[in-house]
This record gives structure tokens, C-alpha cells and sequence, in this order.
């Protein structure tokens, strides 16, 4: 398997793309491209001992800046890194994409350059969100479609249960739709209609679940529109930063808890690694032909590594083709 890096994407450019690339090649052999600058990319890769690994570089002579409109990108930047990775993956000269880039852009391309499943009618922003019990939980979509149909919600629940079953090891993952309560006539029309349509499905579909689901580890896929989703998304990164500054504050106002904080140092860094966005790597963009991924743009050499190795279970296990099937089996079920 072959995973195309856009080197040139996130904040530290080309220097955290080329290290995560090098750990993943040597710490698991996955074979990488690293689109960007040639220059710039093997001068990087010259700082480091990476002779004898699997990886390539191939020039993009553009690069997308995080403050450009998606549209602009999309039109006039046909050389952008982005851009050239995705051909690549057309072209069967890769599998799979991680980029920190621009994420509107990132998405933009990868639909149409790449293009959707079969029988995908949008892909969706899938991210992992953490829970008391381990393993983490699939939150979806976060951003890709601000509105949505029902029919949408059903195929979102489908790759995301693939999703948590074949890189989370899930067995039978618990699929819920995110509303104002679990009662059946709370939710709105959207929701009501994929309720009816998921107790079609031969989904572990549990029913509608409420916003406090989506931490506590009750459920294991839990499904929305982009627009709620990424809504949710940002009060809740909002609320750990704030949580995370209030107890920094309490702990150091005296020299009581300074003591207190010094002797629980461990269990901070294990809360830490809890809401670690580097663990996973980013956010994969499911339901496109390949694997996607979009990571964070602060994203350092670990997030990296971990995307490529993802990106590389998630071709492994051939979860893209695994997702087309079973919608088609939808289709003739007549349920979508």
C-alpha cells in the first residue's frame, strides 16, 4: 500500500509531514509519497537518516494557505500539493491521502478528483472522539455537509459502523442518532425519518441519543448532520481547553496543591493523552474512493505517523469497498 503525504500542509511545513512519514516507514514500512516543493522536501528529508526507506517525492509547484477561499483553491491552484496527491490516488499510483491542510480544500478536491463510492451520494467527516471505558467512539459527520437527508444519516451510520469495526475492533458497534432526547417523539423531522429508516437496518442501531452520549461511552457511532456536528465539535474542544485552564489555575494557587499536582503528575498526563487528537492521526473523509484523511494543521510528527498507519489499516482491511457493499445492499433492500 502506498500513502501520498501532502508535505506541504499544516502549520509546520514541510519539517512534521516528513518526520511522521519517515516513523511510519520505519517504525511499519509503509511505502509514502511526500507531494510538495522538490527542494524543500529533500532538503528536509536530508536532515534526517532516511536512506533505504520506502519513500518517494514528487514535486506539486503550488500550495494551498490556510486563509484561501475554498473556491479560489479549487479553481486556480491546479498544481496545488493537495491537488497532486489526489491524482495520484486516481491514477492508482496511491491509495490513500493524509494531509493537515486547508480542510474545506482538502475535501473540495478529494470529491472531485477522486470521486465518491458507488452508490455514496455524499461523504462525511468521521473523527474519534474520547470515552470512559478505552476505546474511543466514531462522531460523524463534523463538517462535510451542512445539510443532510436522511438517506445521508443511514449511509453515514454504515461507514461509520465499518469504520469502528475494522480500525476500532468494535464487534457489533452500537449506532445512535444524535437528538434532543431518546424519547422517539423528541428530534426533529430529519431526525424522526432516519430513526425509521436505521430500524430497517441490520445495524446494532440502539435509537436517538442525547449530546451526553457522545462522551460516555453508551454508544459507539454516533451520527448527525455536519452542521450539528460541528457545532458539537467545537463547544466541546471548547469546554476541555477551558476545563484544562481552570484546573491549571486552581492547582497552582497555592503551594498546597502545587504539591497536590506535582504527585499527581502521571494521572494528568494520562488525562492528557485522553484528549490526545494524536492518536488517530485526524479526521477521515469516508465514503470517497481511497482513504482520506485530514489532520489538524498544528499536527506534529506522531499525528502524522498515526494518519499514514490508519490510512494504511484502513486500506488493508479494504473498509472502502466493504462500505460500497453494503450500501448496495441497501439499495436493494429497498431501504435507501
Amino acid at each position: 500500500m502506498i500513502i501520498a503525504v501532502d508535505a506541504m500542509g499544516g502549520d509546520y511545513a514541510p519539517a512534521n509531514p516528513v518526520l511522521g512519514s519517515i516513523a511510519a516507514a520505519r517504525d511499519a514500512g509503509v511505502h509514502t509519497i511526500l507531494v510538495g516543493d522538490e527542494d524543500a522536501v529533500r532538503q528536509e528529508l536530508g536532515k534526517h537518516d532516511a536512506d533505504g526507506l520506502p519513500i518517494e517525492v514528487v514535486h506539486a509547484s503550488e500550495v494551498i494557505r490556510m486563509d484561501e477561499p475554498t473556491l479560489t483553491a479549487l479553481r486556480s491552484k491546479r498544481d496545488s500539493s493537495i491537488r497532486v496527491c489526489t491524482r495520484l490516488v486516481r491514477e492508482g499510483k496511491a491509495h490513500g491521502i493524509v494531509t493537515a491542510g486547508h480542510t474545506g480544500a482538502a475535501m473540495a478536491i478529494t470529491k472531485i478528483v477522486v470521486g465518491s463510492l458507488p452508490g455514496v451520494k455524499r461523504p462525511a467527516l468521521a473523527l474519534t472522539v474520547p470515552t470512559p471505558h478505552g476505546k474511543p467512539a466514531v462522531f460523524l459527520d463534523v463538517g462535510a455537509n451542512v445539510t443532510c437527508r436522511s438517506s445521508n444519516l443511514v449511509q453515514f451510520a454504515i461507514m461509520g459502523n465499518i469504520f469502528a469495526e475494522d480500525i476500532l475492533q468494535i464487534k457489533r458497534p452500537r449506532v445512535g442518532v444524535l437528538s434532543n432526547g431518546e424519547e422517539a417523539t423528541k428530534g426533529n423531522e430529519l431526525v424522526r425519518k432516519t430513526v425509521a429508516l436505521l430500524e430497517r437496518t441490520s445495524l446494532n442501531f440502539i435509537g436517538p441519543v442525547e449530546g451526553r452520549d457522545l462522551f460516555n461511552g453508551q454508544c459507539d457511532v454516533i451520527v448527525t448532520d455536519g452542521f450539528t456536528g460541528n457545532a458539537v465539535l467545537k463547544a466541546a474542544e471548547s469546554i476541555a481547553e477551558l476545563a484544562f485552564f481552570v484546573l491549571r489555575k486552581e492547582l497552582l494557587s497555592t503551594w498546597v496543591t502545587k504539591v497536590a499536582a506535582l504527585m499527581m503528575r502521571r494521572s494528568f498526563k494520562r488525562l492528557k493523552q485522553k484528549f490526545d487528537y494524536t492518536e488517530y492521526g485526524g479526521a477521515l473523509l469516508l465514503g470517497v474512493k481511497g482513504v482520506s484523511i485530514i489532520c489538524h494543521g498544528r499536527s506534529n510528527p506522531q499525528a502524522i505517523k498515526n494518519a499514514i498507519l490508519v490510512a494504511a489499516d484502513f486500506y488493508d482491511h479494504r473498509a472502502s469497498e466493504r462500505i460500497s457493499d453494503r450500501i448496495s445492499e441497501l439499495y436493494a433492500q429497498h431501504i435507501l
